[in-house]
């Protein structure tokens, strides 16, 4: 993802619904009863195109006990949030 750390927390809580959940490092965790998912937001080396300058970070996802269509719908609500212009 081309986003700074800031940026994806800032915008976190609307794309997880509002769940609650635990910044630690660069893991983000929520957990509930009998089921959880796990975030980790490691940062890349800045991408340069001319002046340029994004920051990037590697995201991966973890789901514990949830049914494929829950993560389906996770994920799409998700990326909504985090969709940039350009297509």
């Amino acid at each position: 993802m081309t986003i700074t750390r800031a940026d994806f927390l800032r915008l976190l809580p609307a794309a997880v619904n509002h769940v609650p959940f635990v910044v630690a490092g660069e893991d983000i965790f929520h957990a509930e009863i009998g089921r959880s998912w796990r975030m980790n937001l490691s940062p890349l080396p800045e991408l340069r195109i001319g002046a340029i300058r994004l920051a990037r970070h590697r995201l991966t996802l973890e789901f514990e006990d949830y049914e494929q269509a829950e993560i389906i719908a996770f994920c799409e609500r998700f990326e909504l949030y985090f969709r940039r212009g350009g297509g």
